[in-house]
């Protein structure tokens, strides 16, 4: 499977690298392969050390004004013009997205992806890695949105909050089983 991660590239503490890691180490044990904003700093630097690490592949996509923290040894680089063809491209080489902490740019990638697969732009599973509970908040507004009727489909058809790697990587794995065993594919 091809996972899109989309995810910060600041340098951060223990609690976060420490399972952003054995989350990456399952991707690459699994045989799959990371599709990754491409950078070679920060968090995305530990998970795409994790995936290769554990015999995954590498497939960075990176944007022109960041090619310079690009990932040399990638098994696959892809520069893009601008951000938002960058996450374009992203979620066109991916069978699947997690979302793990991160910035306003990780929470624009999140919003954009979303708010695709709601009008039916793309049937992907979304995972949101809740890592440390920094999502707790985020998965709180969903819940208001979906109780004041926000959101016109229900709240778990678009996105699932796992607490942790194992959590978000058995989900994917059974969501995309489910769909090959049904034949209907995922676009």
């Amino acid at each position: 499977m091809n996972i899109c991660v989309f995810l910060s590239a600041a340098d951060l503490d223990e609690r976060y690298t420490r399972p952003a890691r054995e989350f990456a180490e399952l991707i690459g044990k699994g045989g799959h392969t990371l599709v990754w904003g491409g950078s070679e700093a920060g968090l995305m630097k530990v998970v795409a050390d994790g995936v290769q690490e554990a015999g995954g592949r590498l497939v960075g996509v990176s944007a022109e004004f960041l090619h310079t923290v690009a990932r040399e040894n990638a098994d696959e680089m892809v520069i893009a013009k601008d951000l938002a063809e960058r996450k374009a491209l992203m979620l066109a080489k991916s069978d699947a997205v997690v979302i793990m902490v991160g910035g306003t740019g990780t929470l624009d990638e999140a919003t954009e992806i979303l708010e695709l697969k709601k009008h039916g732009l793309h049937t992907k599973p979304v995972v949101l890695l809740n890592t440390a509970g920094f999502y707790d908040g985020l998965k709180l507004q969903f819940q208001r949105m979906e109780a004041e009727g926000f959101l016109p489909v229900p709240l778990a058809d678009l996105v699932f909050f796992a607490e942790d790697g194992v959590a978000a990587l058995a989900y994917l794995e059974a969501v995309t089983s489910a769909a090959a065993a049904a034949g209907s594919g995922v676009r």
